[in-house]
This record gives C-alpha cells, sequence and structure tokens, in this order.
C-alpha cells in the first residue's frame, strides 16, 4: 500500500494550524483546481469526531465523490479521516500536530489503495496525491501565517 508523508513547518500557534486542517472551507479553497466542492455531511466549518463529509471533485478529468470520516481525533495534536465510500479501495489520512518553538510541525501521513492496482498507485497516483497534499499545506500555511488585523478593528484615519 502506498505511503506518503509530509512535513511542513508553518509560523503559527498549534491549535490555529489544527483548526485549518480540518475546516471544510480551507480544503475548498486549496482543491479549487479541482473543482471540489462539499456536497453531504459537514458542507462548512470545522469538522468534528465523528461527522463525515461527501466531496465532488474532477480529477483526471472525471467527475468523481468520496466520502469521509474523522474517526480520530485529539485536539490539537491529530486527527484521522478514513475513506468510507468513494473511488479508492481505501485512504487513510492522519494529521499530527508538533509544537516547536511557537512554530508547529504538521505532518501528514496518507496510505492509500486504488483499484486499479499497486503499478497504477505507484506510478501515477502518488505524485497526483503528493501534489494535492502539497498544494492543500501550502494553503493552510499561507491563511496561517498572514497577518491580523489587530484587535478592535482598523480606526479612521
Amino acid at each position: 500500500m502506498p505511503l506518503i508523508e509530509l512535513a511542513t513547518h508553518i509560523n503559527a500557534p498549534i491549535a490555529k494550524c489544527f483548526d485549518l486542517a480540518r475546516s471544510i472551507d480551507v480544503h475548498v479553497e486549496s482543491t479549487r483546481h479541482t473543482g471540489e466542492t462539499a456536497i453531504a455531511g459537514r458542507t462548512s466549518g470545522l469538522i468534528e469526531l465523528g461527522e463525515s463529509v461527501t466531496w465532488r471533485a474532477k480529477h483526471f478529468g472525471i467527475w468523481q465523490t468520496l466520502t469521509s470520516k474523522i474517526t480520530e481525533m485529539e485536539r490539537p495534536n491529530f486527527f484521522t479521516d478514513e475513506m468510507v465510500k468513494g473511488a479508492f479501495k481505501n485512504f487513510r489520512h492522519e494529521h499530527y500536530f508538533y509544537p516547536v518553538h511557537h512554530q508547529t510541525l504538521m505532518k501528514d501521513i496518507f496510505r492509500y489503495e486504488s483499484p486499479v492496482g499497486t503499478l497504477f498507485d505507484l506510478v501515477f497516483l502518488q505524485d497526483y496525491m503528493r501534489h494535492l497534499l502539497e498544494k492543500r499545506n501550502l494553503v493552510i500555511k499561507e491563511i496561517a501565517e498572514a497577518a491580523q488585523p489587530p484587535e478592535g478593528g482598523a480606526k479612521d484615519a
């Protein structure tokens, strides 16, 4: 079964990174190029333990749906989502968050198996999935590190 591991350093607090990683809205933003939308289950906001989301997106030129469920969660250290219905034989995506000197190390461990077979998984799908996850992590990082307006709002000049 193919395995993708990523580590992303983010200059933001662990709780903020954890919440951004489970945000349906941030996920949609990070997959805009696939037309991905949440069509059932939790369709916006922060997904919680036991909740599921059904996604519709275009991959390899074909519209597909996939439902995943949050099967484990310990805020703000980790959560796991697993496919319950979709094009894969199975997938499990573990998200870990570690505080490091007032920053966060976000680690992804993604295991999957397609119905097509190991050769397709390793030759085509692994690079495709790695790119999707890297793009998602870059969006999380950019949002988390964006300058925040001072509390109380801007004052009129």
